[in-house]
């Protein structure tokens, strides 16, 4: 078809792979917001459910808790289920951005988005 322009034809079909690969990365960023991960803490007295994009969606507390002493108690366990529903949902969001980007023979350790 373009005898003579192969470098030309070699760049657009990169150009058109990466465009492809962008409107995967769309549609995996707004999958993100459907999937739901739950930490916990204090042997699951208190537990929070956040998106794979780190918003907490809700927070569960064991009704025993709620005594004026245990207040702190209360507390340090509500910043642990946090973490820890954190932690998930950036698992959970490497995983769906892993799907994307199977089979491209990127460099360890090289996330993305960019």
């Amino acid at each position: 078809m373009l005898k003579g322009l192969g470098q030309l034809g070699d760049m657009a079909k990169l150009m058109k792979q990466a465009q492809e690969m962008q409107g995967k990365m769309a549609d995996a960023q707004a999958r993100l917001d459907d999937v739901l991960v739950e930490g916990e803490a204090g042997a699951g007295m208190v537990k929070v459910t956040m998106t794979a994009k780190s918003e907490v969606k809700a927070v569960s507390i064991d009704p025993s808790l709620f005594t004026p002493d245990d207040r702190e108690v209360v507390e340090d366990l509500i910043v642990a289920a946090l973490k820890d529903a954190q932690g998930k949902a950036a698992e959970a969001a490497q995983s769906e951005m892993g799907k994307v980007t199977e089979g491209l023979n990127l460099p360890e350790g090289m996330k993305l988005p960019f």
